[in-house]
């Protein structure tokens, strides 16, 4: 998380056993989720399965598809998904150029005698960070009109119409009070598909990890809308009171997860701990020291951004590298590192490609990081100076790329990872060159790199300089 130390909040089996105390106390309880199982070491190692054999041991009702579950691939996914006996649901997703469907767009689900009709969708913003090379033959529709559609199919044969949304624009991964004002978090695309579609009872969001303390109801159509702040840091739970097929009263809230506080569900632990110990041999061995922690920082340059660019440097001789600071999912511990921290801070199996771009290209793929739509880009090579004050478009003050003035018509060489360099995030800069995939792994380059190293200090940080606000007079100089 992007939180300062490592808060003992969130844990599937902590997770589970929340889930069946309420299981205890009612028998109508439905389990959903909204995207984005796919994600972290144990994922990456089996390609999702664990995740799914998890949710199979959960009794989950229904999820909808979200990005980073074609982490692996759309043929990956489609295997995985048909090994769980609940639906996965992607109304809005069909094969390229067909009329046929890549997952079930909705299901009904009946349990003493309340029949839900459940919808998926997955948003554009949330297709837009998906790994470009996994979802080549996929087509994805807007999701107002297809919703629409399903809300008219389903009305007369349920009760309640739940609809599961990977959508909205995923924002810094903190507190709205800790971000800038034009990069909180929202759920306005939530709000426009309940206000365009009449007839949904339920909307739980995801991908945007825009907490809502309480259910927000649309004024304009009685929508109740939830979302969590995703990792399984918040079970979201909504309690609904129903009559003559109408809700009557409802009241709901996100309950945090305190892994130290709630016993673990016993059927899950001894799941994740065989899974631990099957994968101890490639996750427990020690590749490198560090003299201090590399942390994560979203919207501004970090230590271990810093680390992880000037590993691709060192790797590829380039003159400049990026990553997304979206790629980075864990800091790096003081002392001694394990190739499991590695895969825990770099869980994605990005490979690293290197292309020739122009300073004039450069430029823009900087300008398009100084917007922090989706984070600050890390960087090694590069010395910049900017200002968040400025307009989009018009935030570079100055760069220097080996310590010299950049000439636009130059071309530089530069590392990436793959997921950019298919022009994901919307890099679309990274398409316009040639590239060489050097087909090994970021994460595999970086723990090569601690093992040469043996002890590593942190990077000298200063490559990318904000001016300060218009109140205030910047010292900094290139």
């Amino acid at each position: 998380y992007w939180l300062k130390g490592t808060p003992k909040l969130g844990g599937a089996a902590a997770l589970s056993s929340l889930i069946n105390r309420f299981r205890k106390k009612d028998k109508n309880v439905f389990l959903f989720d909204s995207g984005d199982m796919f994600t972290g070491m144990i994922s990456n190692l089996t390609k999702g399965g664990a995740l799914m054999e998890m949710m199979r041991k959960m009794h989950y009702d229904a999820m909808t598809i979200g990005n980073h579950e074609f982490d692996y691939g759309s043929k990956n996914f489609s295997t995985q998904m048909n090994k769980v006996p609940f639906p996965v649901l992607g109304a809005n997703i069909y094969y390229k150029g067909t009329d046929h469907p890549y997952s079930r767009p909705y299901t009904i689900i009946e349990r003493n005698g309340i029949k839900i009709g459940v919808i998926g969708i997955i948003g554009q913003d949330a297709r837009s960070v998906a790994l470009p090379s996994g979802i080549t033959n996929l087509d994805f529709y807007d999701p107002i009109p297809v919703v629409r559609k399903y809300v008219k199919i389903l009305k007369p044969q349920v009760d309640l119409i739940v609809v599961l949304a990977h959508q909205g624009k995923t924002g810094p991964m903190q507190t709205d009070a800790e971000a800038r004002p034009e990069l909180q978090r929202d759920f306005d695309e939530d709000i426009k598909l309940t206000t365009e579609v009449k007839g949904i009872n339920v909307f739980i969001g995801g991908h945007a990890h825009r907490g809502i303390e309480k259910p927000y109801v649309n004024k304009k159509t009685g929508t109740i809308i939830l979302q969590t702040y995703g990792y399984g840091t918040r079970l979201g739970y909504l309690k609904l009171k129903i009559k003559d097929n109408k809700i009557v009263s409802f009241n709901g809230r996100l309950i945090k997860v305190w892994s130290d506080k709630i016993k673990p569900d016993t059927v899950i632990a001894k799941m994740l701990s065989s899974y631990k110990k099957e994968f101890a041999p490639k996750i427990g061995i020690v590749v490198g020291n560090l003299k201090t922690r590399l942390v994560r920082e979203y919207n501004l340059e970090s230590p271990l951004g810093d680390f992880v660019a000037d590993v691709m440097l060192t790797s590829t001789g380039a003159q400049v590298a990026f990553e997304n600071a979206g790629g980075l999912r864990a800091d790096l511990p003081k002392g001694s590192v394990t190739n499991g921290d590695v895969l825990n801070a770099l869980p994605f199996y990005n490979t690293l490609v290197t292309s020739m771009l122009s300073g004039k290209q450069i430029k823009k793929i900087l300008e398009q990081g100084f917007t922090l739509e989706r984070g600050m880009i890390q960087v090694a090579g590069i010395k910049a100076k900017y200002n968040l004050d400025k307009p989009i478009g018009n935030r570079l003050m100055e760069l220097l790329i080996d310590n010299q003035p950049v000439k636009d018509n130059k071309l530089y060489k530069v590392a990436t990872n793959n997921f950019l360099g298919q022009g994901g995030d919307l890099y679309l800069t990274f398409l316009k060159s040639k590239q060489i995939d050097t087909g090994k792994s970021l994460s595999d380059m970086v723990i090569d790199y601690l093992k040469k190293a043996k002890v590593v200090n942190a990077p000298k940080k200063g490559r990318l300089i904000p001016v300060k606000l218009k109140s205030e007079k910047s010292t900094h100089t290139l």
